[in-house]
């Protein structure tokens, strides 16, 4: 399972779900700013007050960094095309 959280207002989660239009990653995506369990549990696994932050139960991974979950999914779930996204950041703080 494939788990996102991510601020909609966050440039650089926008860049993951951008390149996610051409990965077609099955992403269950979680609005920290809408949701504040979903906040809490970014938190606990995490430990950062950042965003995008991935976590894929199937492998055991835990990221943040926008340009590493692109390639993560680009390279584990992708469908062969590369994604072109435009570079803008890494991360943002989720306060």
């Amino acid at each position: 399972m494939l788990t996102l959280y991510y601020k909609p207002t966050c440039p650089y989660c926008l860049s993951v779900l951008a390149a996610n239009q051409t990965i077609k990653a099955d992403l269950i995506l979680r609005n920290i700013s809408a949701d504040p369990a979903a906040k809490e549990e970014l938190l606990e696994k995490g430990g950062k007050n950042q965003t995008p932050f991935l976590e894929d139960t199937e492998r055991g991974v835990l990221m943040y960094e926008s340009s590493d979950i692109i390639d993560y999914l680009h390279t584990h779930y992708g469908q062969g095309v590369a994604p072109i996204v435009a570079p803008v950041g890494n991360v943002c703080p989720i306060e």
